[in-house]
């Protein structure tokens, strides 16, 4: 048995398709005339960029418009000013198209790989995929075909791209089995929007799993069988049988409020990255949006996206939720997410130094920009303002100083907004957990960021496997930081949400219902499932399991009771 991580939920079992990715290696030569070399990688970028399209096409017919937004990226990394503009100097210095290709597209790559936050990191694999696309064109080779495959097919490769998913053949495809990726891969929600599941980042998977093996892929649990005995293929398909009868299930909980045991109801609502997927968010009957990271806006250009570019992008989700709350968390840069254009010092320790709320209060006329652009978008639906970072009460009085002033100049440009906004905070240090008292009394509301809480607390970086031990939900230093935090939103009356993984734990959903958390929000495949998991419990029974879970003293012992509690 093998293990990885669980990219789509569901069980797969069938013949292993081992993958192959194509050689592209080429030996620098310089061109002998410049123009045709750049001729050359023009050729390659508008194939390309057809190629792509025409993939875009063919998902929208099958897989609809939402998914198929992610291969835009795609044409955007391809079609980047500021890229094609480095590979035609590279050439002009005398870099032939490959070189000048693969060098501008590692740039990038390293940029996001580099980066802390999974949403962003996964970003590489897009870049990386353009590269893969540009260089074969260039090199005459064929990118490895997935779109005709054997039935009952488990496809093992290195690493699902993109653009390998968009070709899938999806009838023949019983599971996925990858080298590489995260659950936050464009990858992997494709493979979720196919149904597919995947199980990533298995070590040697195309070595160690045999073209033609019996491959048994447990998409919920990351796990994966190769040559199973005859005991485990029975077992798996009476589970495969129950996720099948599970799923239908869930279905009886779209369109229903969201509501615990005893009918008390709370908020549901989506973690989105880019305004195409608030699209996602109404087709998994999310509530609203609990979380929009306006960083993609600024990572996905070549200098500061001007006022009307934001308003056009923070209108968009907010007409396409409709009434419903958008919380959008204003720029949030530095640490791991470094934009080159925004020329940001390297730093000794960039995650306890100048980034996120630090960085925006120090580039006041910038931070002004991005905020109008939050209030004209607040006329078109129900905008919040979300503050990261912040560690101090004064943190959040300046933001609201320099909303203030936005607001006046709107007043004199005679542009309409909610003038009643609110303006909130994410609460991810110990610091804010500390002051979670004095906090609340200056905002709006709260949103636990727990990704960075945990790791703040309890002083371990999630990337580091000598660590990881230490970095989990369950320690009883987070959950008393958690308690605390949600008391103190409560006696202040301000709503108080979650828009960290742990929101989606079904583990963890009873203490966040003892606690008193008013909103969950979850990435859009996880609504339902959590609204199902919020109405097996009732406050009294969650009650019971949290005073008792609050006596423990280790992470083992609370996830062991919590898992107790769950069967």
């Amino acid at each position: 048995m093998f293990e990885g991580i669980n990219g789509s939920d569901g069980i797969g079992i069938g013949v292993a398709v081992v993958a192959i990715a194509p050689d592209l290696s080429f030996t620098p030569t310089a061109p002998s005339d410049i123009e045709a070399e750049k001729a050359r990688y023009s050729a390659a970028l508008q194939k390309f960029i057809d190629q792509t399209n025409a993939q875009i096409a063919r998902m929208e017919a099958t897989i609809g418009k939402e998914s198929a937004a992610i291969m835009q990226a795609h044409i955007e990394f391809a079609e980047d000013d500021g890229i094609k503009e480095t590979i035609c100097s590279s050439i002009e210095s005398g870099m032939c198209a490959e070189q000048a290709v693969s060098e501008a597209y590692d740039m990038y790559y390293n940029m996001f790989a580099n980066m802390d936050d999974e949403l962003f990191r996964e970003r590489a694999a897009d870049v990386a995929d353009v590269k893969t696309g540009l260089l074969a064109d260039l090199l005459g080779k064929e990118v490895v075909n997935l779109s005709v495959l054997p039935e009952h097919s488990i496809v093992v490769v290195s690493e699902l791209t993109p653009s390998m998913t968009a070709d899938i053949d999806k009838e023949h495809v019983a599971g996925i089995v990858t080298e590489t990726g995260g659950r936050t891969s464009h990858s992997a929600i494709i493979a979720r929007a196919l149904e597919i599941p995947a199980v990533l980042s298995v070590k040697d998977a195309t070595s160690v799993i045999k073209h033609g093996n019996m491959v048994i892929v447990d998409g919920t649990r990351g796990k994966v069988i190769a040559e199973p005995t005859d005991a485990e293929l029975i077992k798996y398909r009476s589970k495969a049988s129950a996720f099948a009868q599970e799923k239908a299930a869930l279905e009886a909980y779209r369109g229903k409020e969201t509501v615990t045991g005893d009918n008390n109801k709370v908020l549901l609502v989506a973690n989105i990255g880019n305004p195409d997927d608030a699209n996602a968010a109404i087709e998994h009957d999310a509530e609203g949006v609990g979380l929009f990271r306006s960083e993609f806006l600024f990572m996905d250009a070549v200098e500061l996206p001007s006022e009307d570019e934001q308003f056009a992008a923070y209108q968009k989700v907010a007409l396409r939720m409709k009434n419903q709350p958008v919380i959008i968390r204003t720029l949030d840069v530095g640490g791991d997410k470094n934009i080159p254009y925004l020329h940001l010092q390297k730093e000794d320790n960039p995650f306890m130094g100048y980034r996120a709320v630090r960085y925006c209060l120090d580039n006041k006329d910038q931070y002004k920009v991005q905020l109008t652009a939050l209030l004209r978008a607040s006329a078109f639906g129900d905008i919040k303002i979300m503050i990261p970072l912040v560690t101090a009460v004064e943190e959040i009085r300046q933001a609201r100083a320099l909303i203030e002033e936005c607001k006046a100049d709107l007043d004199k440009r005679g542009i309409s907004y909610n003038k009643n906004i609110e303006v909130g905070t994410m609460i991810e240090t110990p610091a804010a957990s500390l002051v979670a008292d004095n906090l609340a009394e200056e905002a709006d509301f709260f949103s636990i960021g727990t990704n960075d809480l945990i790791g703040y607390t309890m002083c371990a970086d999630r990337g580091n496997d000598k660590v990881a031990y230490l970095y989990e939900v369950y320690q009883p230093a987070v959950l008393r930081s958690l308690k605390r935090i949600i008391s103190a939103a409560n006696k202040a009356g301000i709503m108080v949400g979650m828009c960290g993984e742990a929101a989606a734990d079904p583990l963890l959903i009873p203490v966040l219902i003892s606690f008193g958390l008013d909103e969950y929000s979850v990435n859009p495949p996880s609504i339902l499932r959590t609204r199902r998991v919020l109405s097996l419990w009732t406050k009294e029974q969650a009650d019971a399991l949290t005073e008792k879970v609050l006596t423990l003293k280790t992470a083992a012992e609370v996830k062991a009771a919590l898992q107790a509690a769950a069967r």
